[in-house]
């Protein structure tokens, strides 16, 4: 830690580093300079944020576990880790961070509503940036079949240029992800797999669309229709699509919003006389979406192989 002060680590972007570890604000009770989580603290397993940073101050709380403090107080509750491992830790992200392709970094940031508007596609191309393999790696998806749905985009936002992975909707417009960023390049639209089927399964977003198709590795083969709503502002509105099939399978998330409009779905069931929808899940009842449940598993499968290598 010698190359580096105390006060270049405590100046990290919180938000920053909550990105490059997976964790992303909820954009409807953020606010100014307030970002609210669901807490990504060991331990802590809720549905309504309670987790809040202030990026001015740059400073966390847990209110549910009446803690707060700065990144280096973050690191130590997050890693279950010492002082020294902590430092060490956010010293890699740094180096991690400036390490990055000068020519299109991952975003450090999270732009305003105004830059999203701005985001213009550079081009496309297949996924090679070893930052965004190692971001798949992280969230579980090989990169085999992140390839076969997915592109590399580049783009420009002002006058600068960055990449993601992009998963292309219907109108053209891309879901853009990367460890530092959550957004998307106009037009937003949902992504429907046709493939003449009578089944439907709906996903919320794309990783998790990626996740059943890690699961299920039929899914390429077309074994059943398949949506991405890419925003549950498309439920509703693709309700005429949904119902155009005989059974329709729910992989929403099971977070406050997606339980709602699940259960707006079953309503629609009652409406019909007949059931449609199928709240599906199930499978991932213990976590918030099903990303999350492919991620779990991965890391109790690694343990279980650690503690067998050791001779438990």
């Amino acid at each position: 830690m010698n190359s580096i002060n105390w006060e270049t680590i405590r100046q990290i972007d919180l938000i920053d580093y909550l990105a490059f570890l997976g964790h992303h604000p909820d954009i409807k009770m953020s606010r100014n300079r307030e970002y609210w989580y669901l807490s990504p603290l060991p331990g802590r397993n809720e549905r309504t944020p309670s987790f809040k940073v202030d990026r001015q101050k740059n400073l966390w709380y847990d209110h549910g576990l009446g803690k707060g403090g700065s990144i280096i107080d973050f690191c130590l509750q997050y890693h279950s880790c010492n002082i020294h491992e902590a430092l060490d830790k956010l010293q890699g992200f740094l180096s991690f961070h400036r390490g990055q392709s000068q020519a299109f970094p991952l975003f450090s940031a999270t732009p305003s509503p105004d830059e999203k508007k701005k985001i213009k596609i550079v081009a496309t191309g297949p996924i090679q940036a070893p930052a965004l393999i190692s971001y798949l790696e992280q969230r579980k998806i090989p990169l085999s079949i992140a390839r076969n749905y997915c592109r590399e985009v580049q783009y420009e936002l002002g006058d600068k240029k960055y990449y993601s992975i992009g998963f292309p909707n219907n109108a053209g417009g891309f879901e853009l992800r990367n460890a530092h960023f959550k957004g998307s390049a106009s037009p937003k639209d949902i992504t429907f797999f046709d493939n003449c089927k009578k089944d439907l399964y709906v996903f919320e977003g794309f990783f998790n669309f990626l996740s059943f198709a890690v699961i299920r590795p039929q899914t390429g083969a077309g074994f059943s229709n398949c949506l991405v709503l890419n925003s549950l502002a498309f439920f509703e509105k693709s309700r005429s699509l949904m119902e155009q099939h005989h059974k329709i399978f729910l992989f929403l998330d099971r977070d406050l919003s997606g339980r709602q409009y699940t259960q707006k779905a079953l309503s629609w069931n009652q409406e019909m006389g007949s059931v449609k929808y199928t709240d599906s899940s199930e499978l991932y009842k213990c976590r918030d979406d099903l990303n999350a449940w492919l991620m779990d598993g991965a890391k109790q499968q690694e343990q279980q192989r650690t503690q067998r290598g050791r001779g438990f």
